[in-house]
């Protein structure tokens, strides 16, 4: 990671050490919108410095907001500036990258944070842009605010390939879905015992010969032709048979023209809807080439191109993590329990899931592949079921338990940029009890 980073971390766990009571420290609370911000300046002791400020979503608003900050610097004798987020949508993000170009410390505060802390600045509950912005301030100058990660380009390019990726893959699945229970169960529903065995070729017949009536009047082997691109032996024969011989007592509605062009479309947008997936997933590997990390993480058992690269981008510098616990919260896997009115040990506790849902799944996946593959990770997992085999739903928690230490491993192979060795499993890490 480059110097520039490490610096701007080391700056905000300093700022967030020292910024209560602090008389030194410029807050800029700022309530982002579309086309215009909102900005408040104050500082930590809850002076109110200027109490509006709006700021156009442009190069001279931008500009603007930086010449008050110094003007007000200067005349109150603040030795530095933060400016503070609330990151909705992506309109914060031009922003916070031009400030941060400029050398300024940009911190952000939560949705949740902002909400629960509205009716403490006044004592009202109603919302509005000002108030939102001191809210913002108030929040900071409390120490409550999060550092704000600009990593470099290649890792911001992986991370919006990902976005982008995750994007596709939901079109990816509707479409299959629409495919399967609106054309297969209306115009050939037998077709949906044989879904699950080949979909290339199922998608063909969708394609080319959805109507049964079609099928019937084919031949097999003018049939098996029409539907597959290679012969895959004997066993693809039997199935496609079963379909040829199933089509004969179909009870199938009539296929019009307009079901035949919609089969034609869906199942072409699908196919290039895979093909900008594969090409989507080749563009990341090669970014993620770049990074000795990435390399590292591949030999984690159970870490693929695609766990690896998202694990790469969810923690960018693994320096900005100061313990495990962190790492762990990352992904949502933390132990959370209500105790309140509750005996300590009768508490459940469950993973918070606040964190990166795609991560916290990959790391689920991950952790699923090793533990059924890899013989240290397997020995490992049974330590972890010893005792309890007989427990409810226990191998799932323990997956869970296992794909929490995997992100540590990482985490921690990356911090030392080593590759994975069996003997990082022993790592502790405080997530709970078992």
């Amino acid at each position: 990671m480059n110097c520039d980073h490490v610096s701007r971390v080391e700056r905000f766990r300093q700022f967030k050490r020292g910024v209560r009571g602090s008389a030194k420290h410029l807050i800029v609370g700022i309530d982002i919108a579309k086309d215009k911000h909102h900005a408040f300046l104050g500082d930590a002791n809850g002076k109110t410095v200027l109490r509006r400020l709006i700021i156009t979503n442009d190069k001279e608003g931008f500009e603007r907001l930086i010449a008050h900050v110094r003007q007000y610097m200067t005349r109150d004798g603040f030795d530095e500036a933060v400016f503070g987020v609330e990151p909705t949508s992506v309109y914060h993000k031009p922003l916070a990258e031009f400030l941060i170009d400029r050398g300024y410390l940009v911190v952000y505060v939560t949705n949740d944070a902002i909400k629960k802390n509205r009716s403490l600045i006044d004592g009202r509950w109603d919302k509005n842009d000002t108030k939102d912005s001191a809210n913002v301030a108030d929040l900071i100058s409390q120490g409550k605010c999060h550092f704000y990660d600009l990593p470099q380009q290649g890792l911001r390019d992986v991370r919006n390939l990902l976005l982008l990726r995750k994007r596709l893959k939901k079109q990816e699945h509707g479409q299959r879905i629409r495919i399967r229970n609106n054309l297969v169960a209306q115009y050939f529903p037998e077709l949906d015992r044989f879904w699950n065995k080949s979909e290339a070729e199922n998608l063909a017949i969708v394609r080319w010969c959805l109507s049964p009536i079609k099928i019937r009047d084919l031949e097999f082997d003018a049939f098996v032709r029409m539907v597959t691109s290679k012969n895959r032996g004997l066993k693809q024969r039997n199935r496609l048979r079963g379909v040829w011989e199933t089509a004969a007592h179909s009870v199938g509605c009539h296929l019009g023209t307009s079901a035949e062009l919609e089969a034609e479309i869906l199942v072409d947008d699908l196919e290039k809807i895979r093909a900008r997936i594969n090409q989507i997933e080749r563009r990341i590997h090669e970014i993620c080439l770049g990074f000795e990390h990435y390399q590292l993480l591949m030999t984690i058992p159970g870490f693929g191109p695609y766990i690896s690269a998202l694990a790469l981008a969810s923690i960018g510098d693994p320096n900005r993590f100061e313990n495990a616990s962190q790492v762990i919260r990352l992904a949502g896997l933390d132990l959370n329990a209500v105790r309140s009115g509750k005996k300590s040990q009768s508490a459940v506790a469950v993973i918070s899931k606040r964190g990166k849902s795609d991560l916290r799944y990959g790391l689920y996946q991950a952790g699923l592949i090793a533990s059924s593959k890899n013989t240290r990770f397997m020995t490992y997992f049974e330590n972890l079921l010893r005792g309890r085999e007989k427990e409810k739903g226990i191998r799932t928690k323990m997956r869970v338990k296992l794909s929490a230490k995997m992100l540590v491993i990482a985490w921690t192979m990356m911090k030392k940029a080593q590759e994975f060795n069996p003997d990082l499993l022993k790592i502790e890490y405080p997530v709970g009890g078992r």
